[in-house]
């Protein structure tokens, strides 16, 4: 039987590929009422193995990120589309995406940011139901429909995408900074400085 308590996913067994590749569900970490929402698309093997989104390597370009924006990784939510390890980190099938939607649903309804920062393809197509380029697109703030609620959402590259190519690192960092201004969380005296970059 599928359940979800809260924010936590406690069983499901709608992805038979999924339920055999992982080795537990990984669910968002974050406060429950966050401003700021990060979401990715599926656990890799460094997050199935420690039941955290975003630790390895891409958490830590994450991390670096929201420290230069003056955020501690422990204000915002992050979460994935999918919330079990696709084998061999191999992007998340339709249906997947499909049986996992109402737990990323309830998520947002129950945090109710205001800000989803999507890192990367598939959740930035997930979210937005179309076609883009990310790296053309990254930084664009567009409203979104989420089940029944209406969703800003601020398209951006994945961090990882910032170590294989060193000129997606100012991007992506850029992003980060004007996600932490757009909810709010920007510290004033740096906003200002921010803003004066630009």
């Amino acid at each position: 039987m599928d359940a979800m308590e809260g924010l936590c996913v406690e069983s499901c067994e709608r992805c038979p590929a999924l339920v055999e590749s992982r080795s537990r569900i990984v669910d968002g970490v974050g406060p429950a009422d966050a401003d700021l929402l990060f979401l990715g698309e599926a656990p890799g093997q460094q997050e199935d193995e420690g039941g955290e989104p975003f630790v390895g390597r891409s958490g830590d370009v994450l991390d670096e990120a929201l420290r230069d924006a003056g955020i501690a990784r422990s204000d915002v939510r992050i979460t994935n589309c999918v919330r079990c390890r696709p084998l061999e980190n191999r992007d998340p099938h339709k249906e997947e995406l499909a049986n996992c939607r109402g737990y990323l649903e309830q998520e947002l309804d129950t945090v109710d940011p205001d800000l989803v920062v999507t890192l990367g393809k598939v959740p930035s197509e997930h979210l937005l139901e179309r076609s883009l380029a990310v790296t053309k697109e990254a930084g664009s703030l567009h409203d979104a429909r989420v089940g029944e609620r209406a969703q800003r959402v601020l398209v951006s590259v994945h961090p990882a995408a910032t170590l294989y190519d060193r000129s997606q690192r100012e991007t992506f960092f850029e992003t980060i900074a004007q996600a932490a201004e757009q909810a709010g969380l920007a510290d004033a005296e740096d906003g200002q400085q921010q803003l004066g970059d630009y």
